[in-house]
């Protein structure tokens, strides 16, 4: 924690501190695991600001902070500073909360916005993050496999859903990194279309995209299966994708623009005539939050850098049909790509 608060000071002016409201960025800094709380980070000083219930658990958790009780009131909290310039997370704090921060400090000549400089420090994870998201990841190759024997005809997409997210759990999860997306027959066509009480049924596709938290980290993964014996239309669909996303992994080297990666994998469904049914971007970045930055999608200028943690989901999606999602999580460490994600890809017929 204390190399990354390093780092957050050596991008800062000497006059400036930063304060930091939103949860994914007071554990990022300080392993706090409460969204009730605040840090204020100067050039010489951080403080982790709670209130009497949390008090003894950040004293545990946020090493190197010192524990300031909220009652102080934010004014003596920020005499502690000398910083003239406040940084906020202007991405995550609401209207209400910088008007009411910023009537109570107007002895501050100004607040400066820093979402991004703090967002461009997160989308390089570190050796310590990416065994996280990998072991993550691993409880959902786990439970991949273990979703297979357990999926019958006349079972609900909630019941595969419940078993999953129980099973995760039971593997160490601490919870999941979204709302588990079950969707089967004409549904798969959703690419969010969580689960439901629709009833699995010979011919359909089903559609698994899900993940766990570990330890404070994400995961995510996707795969589609067939209850019964695959359709010709449906091995053609299955098909492109699985290609599509092969050579997208392929083409993720560091120094690659994004758009670029996406451009790899959209241009083989476009080429098979199915460019319209892929609607969304080829991937997100995955971290503390299940949607991080950069992103392989057509507006997304970065490069590819050593650090970066990535999905890489094709799909095609036919409404009145079904839809077709496989999707890997990536990670490129010393100009390589590891593939997170170890579960087969291959059709699977059940």
């Amino acid at each position: 924690m204390q190399r990354r608060i390093e780092c957050l000071r050596e991008k800062l002016h000497d006059n400036e501190a930063v304060f930091i409201s939103g949860y994914p960025n007071i554990f990022y800094y300080s392993g706090f695991t409460s969204g009730d709380a605040y840090l204020l980070i100067s050039h010489d000083a951080e403080y982790i600001i709670t209130d009497s219930r949390y008090t003894i658990q950040a004293h545990h958790e946020a090493k190197g902070f010192e524990v300031i009780d909220i009652k102080e009131g934010f004014e003596k909290i920020f005499s502690k500073t000398s910083a003239k310039y406040i940084g906020y997370e202007e991405n995550l704090m609401s209207v209400k909360e910088y008007k009411k921060l910023r009537m109570k400090l107007m002895e501050y000549q100004d607040f400066v916005e820093m979402s991004k400089l703090i967002d461009e420090q997160r989308m390089i994870k570190d050796s310590t993050e990416i065994k996280k998201i990998a072991q993550a990841e691993e409880i959902g190759d786990e439970a991949f496999s273990y979703i297979l024997d357990r999926i019958d005809v006349g079972r609900t997409e909630r019941e595969i859903a419940l078993e999953l997210e129980f099973f995760m759990k039971k593997q160490g999860a601490s919870a999941l990194s979204f709302d588990t997306i079950a969707a089967s027959g004409v549904r798969s066509a959703m690419p969010h279309g969580t689960a439901s009480d629709k009833k699995i049924e010979k011919g359909d596709f089903l559609t698994l995209d899900f993940g766990c938290v570990y330890e404070g980290y994400c995961s995510d993964m996707t795969r589609t299966v067939v209850i019964g014996t695959a359709s010709a239309k449906q091995k053609e669909i299955y098909d492109i994708v699985l290609c599509a996303q092969k050579a997208a992994i392929d083409a993720v080297k560091t120094g690659v623009q994004c758009n670029k990666i996406d451009e790899t994998a959209r241009n083989i469904i476009t080429e098979a005539g199915y460019g319209n049914n892929f609607g969304h971007g080829l991937g997100h970045s995955v971290g503390i939050e299940i949607h991080e930055n950069p992103s392989f999608s057509p507006k997304c200028n970065e490069v590819v850098q050593n650090g970066h943690v990535i999905t890489v989901e094709p799909g095609i999606y036919i409404e009145g049909f079904g839809g077709v999602r496989i999707e890997d999580l990536i990670a490129v460490q010393n100009d390589e790509v590891i593939n997170l994600t170890n579960s087969p890809k291959e059709l699977i017929e059940l």
